[in-house]
């Protein structure tokens, strides 16, 4: 590899680069690369020019036979390549396979081997239909008017790979006239050989004079022409808008010096061509040609002698008053010794020259050809530093001198030396770096870091140094690990916030424990009881999978001290009691954000939280960043507001600017902030990234398999076992099978054979019995694969095969990387695109994913150091070369969700005007990042310099989020004031993790009178849903899933995002099966966001008092959770009933009050099935029942008070409803006016069940005259279909109390004296002597009960002292007592 150009680096300081515009597209360059590669990319063959080639000129019935067989084409074609790629590959292949069977007569072995070589194993079933499809297509068509439309489009990958870069491209060649310029004489000069080799010498020199030897003639205007070529080249370049940031003296200098290097036309070829992208192809072709001339003619300077000297310098003269030349090169030089010694011999030569007299002019004249003064370039180079000393440098990042902290250990800040210049963008790389570029790929290679030494002052910690809590946790260890041993002070004795920063498997989750343990000794009592009701910790896991691992970690860490560890994610719920049984919860971003959003119940849990630990804090600059945002900056306003101790740890990798994320987590980075690269790593990791250059879909997938065979022989030649990742299920086993294929064909399948060791046959045994087709014909080629849909048993056998060296490739997806800790000396991920239902589109594989699975390179105890390879598109090589090497500071992305952030925070009460919200947005990490980076954010240093706290932005920002707010009716708010208030939408859209654009779309479509087919449309039309786009290859399955499983009309049609939504719910529901991996995977994302968007219209139906529309909701919602339309029989809710049973009960309409009546013998007979009877009749009285009874008192005229008794009718079985409760929805209506008058939410407790125990529920209602004729009570379950009851109030005898009651009757009584109050000290405070007739009326009940007392008499009648009585009661009996 040549060695690196520092001259970029070096100009970047002085007044020699042109200075850069902030207000110009940077990326200008690099979107004008990728539009030529898109043309390049349509200027072949492709889909779409054999769609209309096809359907052009023909009539309906014939468009509509070549429409069927083209899908049909497409349909083969994604047998053969496989749908994990998209849809572009499939049409790629399509392509591929029209070109090669379009003039075959059948599909003979040179087209099964090109297929085969192109897409590895491939069904030969599906070669057959495309070629018949092909065929039958051709016939229909005019055949040679089809084989002069291939001819005239011939696919780019048909070209032979090793023709030379450029030979398809037609060159032009212009000519520029020049002006003829005065003939220089030089015929006298003679050649001369003197012994020192000048001639070697100036070619390292910048350009210099042109003399021909031998008495040749030298002319002016030849020598002008050649020294102008590359002059007219670059300006011709630029001027045609490319490259706008260079200047051309910048852009010659750095193509001459390519030019003038060692290195062959070939590699100049993809040099310029990355320098000049495709735009300067003609200009790289005619430089390539006149290479020579460009190079040569300013610097073949011959000896001078001394008596020449006089003609060249006349020469010299003539030719510099018609131009001056520019000079192309290098601005510093560095010299060796011999080098040295040749300037000083020619320098005085210069002196003898100007000691003969010949004038100043001659010797300006002179400098002026050779263009090299070492002193003027020292004084511009000093002069330019000065100037940039005292101008703002906005361009460029400035550079302090560091701070040195005392956890810090970051190489990268002394390492990261190297400029490079991969994929189109510049970046700098660790020292060390390899890279290889070929025609099919480029690779870079970080060798693995030597490790950190250790330090005099670093000792391990032992175990049995650990008090008594410790060593029970630790069992088993003998001693923490180095980065534990450094972190162990700090996280063991201390309170401090911390943020550990280090390498994936490097032991985080320890240091995590020491901060548990110290939680827990903390609450620990002198005889070693721990207080475990005074604490909570909190660890939160960036995944559901990784929360399960961490539960299971700590369970069995915990359990010597006792202390409860249990999962609360969205699969794992927990009840309350259970939630304060458990001492310790493992959670998500967003469960823990949504359980500290409700203000009631939950906020005592989270009042008691002492410790906060936030796994994988590098997510901040991704989608879920928000959340992890949102919680901290709640948990550190807690702490402020209530003085309470929260504890937070931050968990992260190696990030960029560790700083900012202290400074946001409020860690103080001399004690609490630990920095660990990738020195620190347990087992040192190696990583190389390949990027394929192809830009055709199919070679790509073509040479990506190529590129990954080789990795993984490679390694297998070396005796390492190597895992391959990729990003689908189905795609394991295509892998897999294509790696043997090439193994194969190459004759080194034995290479991969494993060695047969003492227990093989008993493994291949094993492996045998499994029902997998694909792994039993793996497997004694030494493959394996293990996916998410593979059964236990089988994935568990892959992995004991893998561990014990049977297996020396296994093909794997991330969930191996995620659940299972199975590390391989090697591991590779083949591709980088994978679909995310969340975007609705295949997106880059995200970095958390990445590390996760690098992390899995190395063997602690085997191996000295792991590889990592990332095969890659050549587009994506420098995000990810960026991503791993710790370049791109993370931002945050909070703006994107800040209006339902402040929703949540206003609906909390924790927010209640702009000035609070722009306090409460100075806690988050975008606070951070703003004024840090202002201008990734929009605002410009300007605005920060005239507002360093940014106050005036986050008040914009603010109110602009207000106003969103309060049109979509979810907050209200007074600008005037700046008072924010919550409304129940707004409390609903918090709870339930709605968006503010969703509940927009509420507010205009849903109303009272809306059925279960619209609701489900509005649904579907959720923002939640809008990125789910309609992909032209999931058009015919989508029509066969709208025929087959939807019961309801869906709006919109397979052809919209919302008609696609609204099928998949209902596909859900009626439990059909798709195909399409994309489509799974949005069947998936569809079916938990709906259940949720459906229990928030739920509740707005409620909170409106719609009954109606409460129940039709109750229900879709419960129908989504059980899978099951509402008509379906209420027995389909039990897995133990076989299919062929609940068929029968509903052809036989046997409803469950009818099964109740009936014995189980009747039921056997009428299922024709007699041993089904008791299960049947044990299930339906399973189904949770209860029965209604009310009493009803009025109070007034306008409101009841009710007394609901709900006794429950069913028999509790915990393996169907839980070991705690069954939560039910009560409410009342009114049929007549539509409207809920009372609703409540109960729980119905296993204890009341199984003692049959009445509830008792009381409550009051509205009344309104003319009195209704009757009110339904309502109770409905919350989780079983058709498991409800009804109460119906008749007013048809109530008794209302009169329409105006009379006054209490005064009675005349004689006035009572004072001296009744039986005490001189409360006699002494009146001056009278008697208390007037309504004191005395009411002195007994006050002065000598505790009855309550509504007292309602005019002004002036004494009500004050009427108190004062009350109050000596008080005194009297109640000492101690406070009177409010």
């Amino acid at each position: 590899m040549s060695p690196p150009r520092l001259t970029g680096a070096l100009r970047s300081f002085s007044i020699v680069t042109k200075k850069e515009d902030l207000n110009e597209n940077v990326s200008d360059l690099k979107l004008k690369r990728m539009k030529k590669r898109e043309l390049f990319g349509r200027e072949g063959l492709t889909w779409q020019k054999i769609l209309h080639f096809c359907t052009d000129h023909q009539d309906k019935m014939k468009q509509h036979a070549v429409h069927q067989e083209l899908k049909n084409l497409l349909s083969a074609a994604k047998e053969i390549v496989g749908t994990e790629n998209g849809q572009e590959a499939v049409e790629h292949a399509a392509v591929f396979l029209f070109e090669i069977f379009h003039d075959k007569d059948h599909v003979g072995r040179q087209e099964t081997e090109a297929i085969k070589e192109m897409f590895g194993p491939f069904p030969s079933s599906a070669a057959e239909l495309f070629f018949a499809c092909v065929v039958r297509l051709v016939d229909s068509l005019n055949y040679s008017g089809m084989k002069e439309f291939i001819h005239s489009y011939r696919s780019p990958h048909t070209l032979h790979h090793g023709s030379s870069f450029g030979c398809n491209i037609a060159f032009t060649h212009d000519c520029y006239k020049l002006d003829p310029l005065e003939e220089l004489l030089c015929s006298g000069i003679q050649n001369q050989n003197m012994s020192i080799d000048f001639h070697n010498f100036l070619k390292t020199q910048p350009s210099r004079m042109n003399v021909v030897n031998d008495g040749e003639m030298f002319t002016t205007e030849k020598s002008w022409m050649n020294g102008a070529i590359l002059r007219t080249e670059v300006e011709k370049y630029l001027n045609e808008g490319n490259m706008i940031s260079s200047s051309p003296e910048d852009l010659c200098t750095s193509i001459f010096e390519m030019l003038a290097s060692h290195k062959s036309n070939d590699e100049l070829q993809n040099e310029l061509f990355e320098l000049l992208g495709p735009e300067g192809l003609e200009m790289i072709y005619t430089l390539l040609q006149k290479r020579e001339v460009i190079v040569d003619s300013p610097q073949n300077i011959p000896p001078l002698s001394r008596g020449q000297s006089g003609n060249l310098n006349d020469s010299v003269r003539k030719l510099s008053d018609e131009v001056t030349r520019p000079a192309y090169g290098c601005q510093v030089t560095i010299h060796s010794e011999q080098e040295r010694h040749l300037m000083k011999i020619f320098r005085r030569e210069e002196k003898r020259e100007r000691k003969r007299g010949k004038g100043t002019d001659d010797v300006e004249c002179s400098d002026a050809i050779l263009n090299f003064d070492p002193k003027e370039m020292r004084t511009q180079r000093e002069q330019a530093l000065l100037t940039a000393r005292h101008e703002p440098v906005l361009g460029r990042e400035r550079v302090y001198e560091r701070i040195k902290y005392p956890n810090v250990y970051d190489s990268y800040a002394d390492a990261t030396k190297t400029h490079a210049f991969v994929g189109g963008a510049t970046m700098l790389l660790p020292l060390g770096i390899r890279r290889e570029n070929t025609k099919m790929y480029e690779e870079v290679e970080i060798p693995p870091n030597a490790p950190m030494p250790i330090g005099f002052e670093e000792k391990p910690i032992y175990i049995t140094e650990l008090d008594e809590i410790g060593q029970l946790v630790f069992k088993g260890m003998k001693r923490l690990n180095r980065i534990q041993s450094l972190v162990f002070e700090t996280a063991y004795n201390t309170n401090e916030n911390l943020l550990i920063c280090a390498p994936t498997g490097a032991g985080k989750t320890n240091i995590a424990m020491l901060t548990v343990l110290h939680e827990i000794r903390l609450h620990l009592q002198p005889g070693g009881i721990i207080k475990k009701n005074e604490f909570k910790i909190v660890y939160v896991a960036p995944m559901k999978a990784l929360a399960a691992e961490m539960t299971n970690y700590f369970s069995k860490r915990l359990e010597p001290l006792g202390i409860a560890v249990k999962e609360l994610t969205g699969d794992m719920q927990l009840t309350k009691g259970e939630i304060l049984q458990t001492q310790m919860l493992v959670t998500t971003p967003e469960k823990w954000d949504v359980v500290t959003r409700k203000s009631v119940g939950d906020i005592a849990l989270s009042q008691i939280v002492r410790l906060l630990i936030l796994d994988e804090v590098h997510l901040l600059h991704e989608d879920r960043g928000p959340v992890l945002e949102s919680l901290v900056a709640r948990t550190i306003r807690q702490v402020e507001s209530t003085q309470s101790m929260i504890r937070i740890l931050g968990l992260s990798a190696t990030l960029p600017n560790y700083l900012d994320v202290a400074t946001f987590l409020h860690v103080n980075p001399y004690i609490g902030l630990f920095f660990f690269d990738s020195r620190f790593r347990p087992v040192p990791l190696g990583q190389t990234f390949v990027g394929i250059k192809s830009t055709n879909k199919i070679q790509q997938i073509h040479d990506m398999e190529e590129v990954c065979y080789n990795k993984v022989v490679e390694q297998v030649k070396a005796g390492h076992q190597v895992m391959v990742f990729v990003h689908a299920r189905n795609a394991t086993v295509r892998t897999a099978m294509g790696l043997i294929e090439m193994a194969k064909n190459r004759g080194e399948a034995c290479v991969f054979q494993p060695d047969q060791g003492p227990d093989y046959g008993q493994c291949e045994k094993q492996v045998h019995r499994s029902r997998n087709k694909q792994m039993k014909e793996m497997f004694p080629e030494g493959f394996g694969i293990h996916h998410a849909g593979m059964l236990r048993a089988d994935r568990n056998l892959m992995e004991s095969m893998f561990s014990r060296g049977y297996l020396k490739v296994l093909v794997c997806t991330a969930t191996l990387a995620w659940g299972v800790n199975l590390p391989a000396h090697a591991v590779i991920i083949k591709g980088t695109q994978i679909y995310d239902a969340k975007r609705g589109a295949l997106v880059d594989l995200g970095i958390l994913d990445v590390m996760q699975i690098f992390g899995r390179a190395g063997r602690p105890q085997f191996d000295k150091y792991g590889e990592g390879t990332i095969i890659t598109t050549h587009d994506k090589l420098s995000h990810y070369l960026t991503l791993l090497t710790q370049q791109n500071p993370i931002e945050s992305q909070f703006l994107v969700s800040l209006a339902d952030n402040l929703n949540a925070e206003i609906a909390l009460g924790t927010v209640t005007n702009v000035d609070e919200a722009v306090r409460w947005l100075s806690y988050t990490y975008l606070y951070v990042r703003v004024r840090a980076n202002p201008l990734a954010y929009g605002i410009s240093y300007k605005a920060l310099q005239m507002d360093p706290s940014l106050e005036l932005y986050r008040k914009e920002i603010v109110i602009d989020s207000g106003r969103k707010l309060d049109k979509a009716r979810m907050i209200r708010f007074e600008e005037r004031t700046g008072y924010f208030a919550s409304t129940d939408l707004g409390r609903t859209s918090s709870h339930f993790y709605i968006r503010y654009n969703t509940i927009e779309t509420f507010n205009e479509l849903f109303n009272s009178q809306r059925t279960e087919a619209d609701i489900l449309s509005i649904v579907s039309k959720a923002e939640e849903f809008e990125q789910l786009k309609v992909r032209d290859e999931e058009l015919e399955e989508l029509e066969q899933l709208l025929c087959n499983y939807c019961e309801l009309p869906a709006a919109g049609g397979v052809e919209n995002g919302y008609g696609k939504v609204n099928i998949l719910l209902q596909t859900y529901i009626s439990r059909g099966d798709v195909d399409s991996f994309s489509l799974i995977s949005d069947l998936s994302y569809v079916a938990q966001n709906a259940a949720r968007i459906v229990r928030a219209l739920f509740e707005i139906a409620l909170r409106k008092r719609w009954p109606a529309m409460t129940y039709r909701l109750l229900r879709l919602c419960k129908v989504i959770d059980k899978r099951l339309w509402g008509f379906a029989h209420p027995l389909r809710q039990f897995s133990n009933l076989s299919h062929i049973v609940l068929t029968r009960l509903e052809d036989k309409n046997l409803t469950v009050d009818k099964l109740k009546d009936m014995r189980k013998d009747e039921i056997g007979h009428m299922l024709h099935h007699v041993n089904i009877g008791l299960t049947v009749k044990q299930c339906v009285h399973q189904i949770p029942s209860i029965t209604l009874e009310a009493n009803v008192q009025p109070i007034t005229r306008t409101v009841l008070r009710v007394r609901l008794i709900v006794t429950p009718d069913f028999y509790w079985n915990d393996q169907v409803h839980g070991s705690v409760a069954e939560p039910w929805w009560l409410w009342v209506e009114d049929p007549i006016n539509d409207h809920i008058y009372h609703s409540e939410y109960f729980l119905l407790q296993k204890k009341q069940v199984v003692t049959v125990e009445a509830q008792h529920i009381v409550f009051t209602i509205p009344i309104f005259e003319p009195v209704p004729s009757q009110y339904y009570i309502k109770g409905v379950s919350d989780r079983w279909l058709g498991a409800e009851a009804i109460c119906i109030i008749n007013f048809q005898n109530l008794i209302l109390p009169e329409q105006h009651p009379p006054h209490t009757e005064l009675l005349d009584l004689q006035p009572l004296q004072v001296t009744a109050l039986g005490s001189p000290a409360y006699e002494s405070l009146y001056n009278f002597t008697h208390f007037n007739p309504i004191q005395t009326q009411i002195f007994h009940t006050l002065y000598h009960t505790d009855t309550n007392v509504l007292l309602g008499a005019p002004t002036g009648s004494g009500k004050t002292i009427a108190a004062e009585l009350a109050m000596f009661r008080v005194f009297n009996k109640y000492p101690s007592s406070k009177v409010l």
